[in-house]
């Protein structure tokens, strides 16, 4: 009856030590990452839907700027093959393989808007502008929900990492570091935007 009564005791003070060691915090943490990546996720989608009607309205008006739209098509077609799922943002070759399938296409957009610099006609058009609006405002959001998941990846990290959450974080989950995003090497060069023969 003693040992009973003394693990009677104990067992309100361990769940209170492990409370108070941050451990209900670590897979929250994990979650809030998980959450951020699903809307940079969205966001990466919306960008891939965009990008067909985009090329397909240009078409019409740049038959000549075919390189121009074969590239495109092929950095969509690419982007869209790299799967990252959260189970991989702690790989750091994987996050790597997808931020460069993402970079790829982003440089690959950007000849593509400009094209209405060439053709003074695909201004006018009304489905253009309007896509042209719609993929220059989901660059912005892929940007904020990119500093939002690095952020949540910082502060998952820090408390994976931190004592004495880092105990429990490694004993009962196993928590390894979430892999950040990182400008892709081809983020570092202007683009070259060149239309030929574009009067």
């Amino acid at each position: 009856m003693t040992a009973l009564r003394r693990f009677g005791l104990l067992a309100p003070l361990a769940a209170l030590s492990l409370a108070g060691c941050g451990l209900n915090s670590v897979p929250t943490a994990e979650e809030q990452v998980n959450a951020a990546w699903g809307n940079l996720q969205a966001d990466y989608q919306r960008r891939a839907d965009l990008i067909p009607n985009l090329v397909a309205t240009v078409k019409g008006y740049a038959q000549q700027e075919k390189s121009v739209l074969t590239e495109v098509t092929e950095a969509r077609a690419s982007a869209t093959r790299v799967q990252l799922n959260a189970s991989d943002l702690s790989d750091p070759a994987k996050v790597q393989a997808f931020n460069e399938a993402q970079g790829r296409l982003t440089q690959a957009i950007i000849p593509l808007q400009r094209l209405q610099e060439a053709y003074p006609d695909l201004k006018s058009n009304a489905n253009f502008m309007a896509l042209q609006d719609q993929l220059e405002g989901t660059e912005n959001r892929i940007e904020v929900a990119r500093r939002d998941y690095n952020e949540s990846v910082r502060q998952y990290n820090t408390l994976i990492r931190t004592f004495p959450t880092a105990v429990g974080a490694k004993v009962f989950y196993g928590a390894k570091p979430k892999v950040p995003f990182e400008a892709a090497a081809a983020a570092q060069t202007a683009p070259t935007v060149s239309f030929g023969n574009a009067s």
